[in-house]
């Protein structure tokens, strides 16, 4: 892309990671940007062939700054028990190396609906960096709003730690599910590589239009500002439904019980007091899944989908996925 009016060259930190990974392959898939993946010296992550490594420690911010120099847009895909003050550095150093765009770590759900961000406690660690972006007024800042993944919330999450239960209420070792209140409502979830073709797409838009009288789809009609993005909008029930047809099973086969979201969320809240971590998965899972509809952002906002040309998913696909990332046999 030789106009100035496009972006180019894009770094990703946490190419080697799920979301990070899902966004690099869709990068090269597209082959519209050169990509550069930002690693720790200490990183043994595999990096895919035809994307540019550059080294730099978190806590140094001259190498940062100079790794970053170049790059019209920076893509953070972290862990979410990485310490905040890491991206705090990534989004400083992306202002010193004069980086227009910057992607924050979130690929979460609504993060304009205050009451839901400030009962999962992920609004505060993202406001600061959002915030800071702002104040230093070097780039522009994008949150990719996709809702849970599909893939890790259905087939397991964190590996061995029996997390799936405490997700979209499935126990695949001893075939139970559990239906928040009466499993009937609705939210938008993502696959990964529909969440990483979005980002593809997303910056492969002109950054503006070309002129009054074009009304394409920008990069910039999002500036400091979310693009909403889901593969289904679905229930645990309809989960449920699509679990029985891939697995051949039926309602006989499975032990089904029902708990109210309210009360699953205030046990998880009462976990995590104690340290537990699990306590968190169990609160924000519950809490997307409250029947007030907040994890149905697409509602308020509708979806970007169509604009940044994404497919339509097949449901049933989607949780044969889930099944093999979780190692899930029947």
């Amino acid at each position: 892309m030789a106009s100035k009016n496009y972006v180019k060259n894009i770094a990703v930190v946490g190419a080697g990671g799920r979301m990070g990974g899902a966004v690099v392959k869709a990068l090269l898939a597209e082959g519209k940007h050169k990509v550069t993946a930002i690693t720790r010296h200490d990183s043994t992550s595999e990096i895919p062939q035809g994307v540019t490594v550059k080294k730099a420690n978190y806590d140094d911010p001259a190498a940062l700054t100079e790794a970053l120099q170049g790059q019209d847009a920076l893509i953070i895909t972290m862990a979410s028990t990485a310490p905040p003050e890491q991206q705090m550095r990534l989004v400083e150093a992306a202002a010193a190396a004069n980086i227009p765009w910057v992607m924050p770590n979130w690929y979460g759900g609504d993060g304009t609906n205050e009451a839901l961000s400030k009962d999962i406690m992920l609004g505060a660690r993202l406001q600061p960096v959002l915030k800071r972006i702002e104040e230093l007024g070097k780039s522009s800042w994008i949150n990719l709003a996709c809702s849970f993944w599909y893939e890790w919330s259905l087939g397991g999450g964190f590996p061995g730690s029996g997390s799936a239960p405490l997700m979209y209420g499935f126990n695949w070792d001893e075939r139970a599910v559990t239906f928040y209140d009466d499993g009937t409502t609705k939210t938008n979830t993502s696959t990964w590589p529909q969440a990483g073709l979005a980002v593809a797409r997303l910056f492969a838009l002109k950054v503006h239009p070309d002129g009054s009288d074009d009304k394409s789809p920008t990069i910039s009609q999002f500036k400091n500002g979310y693009v909403y993005v889901s593969s289904f909008l679905v229930s645990q029930k309809d989960m449920f439904e699509s679990v029985k047809r891939v697995t051949k099973t039926t309602d006989a086969d499975w032990k089904i019980s029902y708990e109210p979201s309210a009360k699953r969320y205030k046990e998880g809240m009462e976990t995590l007091q104690k340290g537990v971590i699990m306590g968190f998965v169990k609160a924000l899972y519950s809490r997307g899944l409250f029947p007030n509809g907040d994890g149905n952002f697409e509602a308020k906002h509708g979806l970007q989908n169509d604009i940044l040309g994404l497919p339509k998913e097949d449901l049933d696909e989607a949780t044969r996925a889930a099944l093999r990332f979780g190692n899930v046999s029947f």
